[in-house]
């Protein structure tokens, strides 16, 4: 048996105090949540903290010992400046462990303000390599970077070995096709940019119409999806539509699929990464009350003998459930030729 020494952080999403509870009650080590508002990535009606609720998360976070972060990576346009300057100093004033940035000059403001606030560079920053990393690192103060879901294992192994800034991995979740921050197709359709309006699908541009034939999705008055009546219809975004290609109607551009580590989670344990990640704040609480037991399983069992670890049959099956599509993919990670 070979245990390893160091664990790494295991860090679950939320956009509800419920949900942040499950996940510190099913073995997240942090929760990271956003504000209402398109103050973050996941601008969804209803989703979110008001100040006040972030207090009251900090408070049950604080008292099992877990850390809470707090997204504020969407990109200000100039006339909202000042309001998400306010934002982080709302964030400063309650506490929280570390807020997630990706705008540049949100990271200059809340680093010569805040010197010793914890900075962690949001996968929208979209940064992929050593010399992105260092930027950050030298000219903010960045204390960890949320790697894009776009890198190979080995991609990452390296990365990791030629920086000393800490690295953050997605281990399960919802995919895109794109990297991170730098998607333009929701703003070709709706226009609205996911970087400043927070949401890939903003929930004034998407309708639903139920048919004789099953339930159609559109998008800004666009049809991009019929569903049959006994087919799931997971929540519209455009490069997850079908699309008719030459006489024939098909995921174009990406078939619904989630992430999941668990066949190399031993593999991204030595490579030295900091925390794997869960993507979901729109999720449920029951989605995150899985997925941090399922996980926290898992880790454990392979800090405690990672040569030997093989996934559980019931934590597969488990996590399928939840998957986009009842699929999961390792993504960019297994990619042998990167």
């Amino acid at each position: 048996m070979s245990a390893l020494n160091r664990k790494i952080e295991l860090v679950c999403p939320a956009g509800n105090l419920p949900a942040l509870r499950a996940a510190i009650d099913n073995g997240a080590d942090a929760v990271y949540i956003g504000f209402r508002g398109d103050s973050n990535a996941r601008n969804f009606p209803g989703l979110n903290f008001s100040p006040a609720e972030v207090l009251k998360g900090l408070e049950y976070v604080k008292k099992n010992g877990k850390r809470l972060f707090l997204a504020i990576n969407t990109y200000p346009v100039p006339a909202r400046w000042k309001e998400f300057v306010h934002t982080v100093d709302t964030a400063v004033d309650i506490g929280v462990d570390a807020l997630i940035l990706a705008d540049i000059g949100l990271m200059r403001y809340a680093s010569r303000t805040y010197p010793s606030l914890r900075l962690h560079l949001s996968v929208q920053g979209s940064a992929t390599n050593r010399y992105a990393i260092t930027f950050y690192h030298e000219q903010f103060g960045i204390r960890r970077v949320v790697l894009p879901r776009v890198l190979s294992l080995a991609q990452v192994q390296h990365l990791i070995n030629k920086t000393t800034v800490e690295v953050e991995v997605f281990g399960y979740g919802s995919l895109c096709v794109m990297v991170e921050g730098r998607c333009a197709l929701s703003s070709f359709v709706t226009g609205d940019s996911p970087n400043s309006a927070g949401v890939c699908s903003p929930a004034h541009a998407v309708r639903w119409v139920e048919t004789p034939s099953g339930r159609e999705s559109y998008l800004n008055g666009i049809l991009i999806n019929c569903h049959k009546t006994e087919e799931i219809a997971g929540y519209p975004t455009l490069c997850k539509g079908r699309f008719r290609v030459n006489r024939h109607v098909f995921h174009a551009i990406e078939e619904p699929t989630s992430l999941n580590v668990l066949e190399i989670l031993p593999d991204l344990v030595k490579s030295g990464v900091t925390a794997i990640k869960v993507e979901g704040r729109q999720r449920s609480t029951a989605y995150v009350s899985l997925v941090a037991r399922t996980l926290r399983a898992a880790l454990d069992a392979c800090f405690a003998d990672p040569e030997n670890f093989v996934p559980s049959i019931d934590w597969i099956a488990q996590l399928k459930l939840l998957s986009e599509g009842s699929c999961n993919t390792l993504g960019a990670y297994h990619r042998s030729w990167q």
